[in-house]
């Protein structure tokens, strides 16, 4: 039963951590390029580069950068999700051995 719970706890860890992670670091590159957008003399440079983040979140979203930022951070999740059962399915075969 503690291999369950071991496998549970893990897979919930791993999934919520490769979730937030792409969040947070297109939520620093954003607010990078407003924080650049208000020195002088770099304003169009930040202008710029929040638009393209803006527009490059709306293509993953159909057209909404909340919904892109959200698919790919739920993407994101499942790939580290699968990364850890792969990783726990090779620990128990060489358990096993």
């Amino acid at each position: 039963m503690s291999l369950v719970s071991n496998l549970i706890r893990s897979l919930l860890l791993t999934t919520l951590l490769s979730f937030i992670l792409p969040i947070m670091a297109i939520g620093t590159l954003l607010a990078a390029a407003f924080a650049i957008a208000h020195v002088p003399g770099l304003t169009a440079f930040g202008r710029i580069g929040s638009s393209q983040i803006w527009e490059f979140l709306a293509i993953f979203g159909g057209g909404y950068p909340l919904q892109g930022i959200l698919a790919i951070g739920f993407s994101c999740g499942m790939v580290g999700c699968l990364f850890d059962l792969y990783n726990f399915y090779l620990y128990q075969d060489l358990r096993s051995q």
